[in-house]
């Protein structure tokens, strides 16, 4: 069993919007033959909360808008560290970059296809490594100028 034609849809949609919006290490997964659940998972991340909540905002919006779908569940708002949109088809998650590390999603799916993602999406990938080296940089710089 693969995933189906509306779920890469969505899943592509979700990606174009996450990359949009600046996500690092966007990635979707087809986990529809592991699980009866869903079709696909699609990952993204932030360097910070603020970021992580306008991913998810501009995930949900576009979905609304473009597809007419709105998620049946979302969760972990509050923090906003984690938050999960639960389309059905579909599961969305937009983790903190720390989180994204910690949990590391990618090594429990590494066996699932990949789905084919947008440009923008693809070109994402090693963005919050890219983003850490800088961060690190500018902290030796500061401590040089003490």
């Amino acid at each position: 069993m693969t995933a189906t034609d509306r779920s890469i849809e969505l899943i592509q949609a979700a990606a174009q919007a996450a990359a949009d919006k600046l996500a690092h290490d966007v990635i979707a997964y087809d986990v529809s033959d592991v699980l009866s659940i869903t079709d696909a998972f699609l990952l993204a991340s932030a360097p910070n909360d603020r970021q992580v909540k306008s991913i998810v905002d501009e995930i949900e919006e576009r979905l609304l808008k473009e597809l007419g779908v709105k998620p049946v569940r979302r969760e972990g708002d509050r923090d906003a560290r984690w938050v999960l949109l639960d389309y059905v088809d579909i599961v969305v998650h937009v983790q903190h970059s720390e989180e994204r590390v910690f949990y590391a999603l990618e090594r429990l799916w590494k066996d699932c296809p990949e789905i084919e993602l947008p440009a923008d999406a693809v070109a994402t990938r090693g963005k919050a490594e890219a983003h850490a080296q800088a961060q690190a940089a500018a902290g030796e710089a500061d401590g040089d100028l003490s």
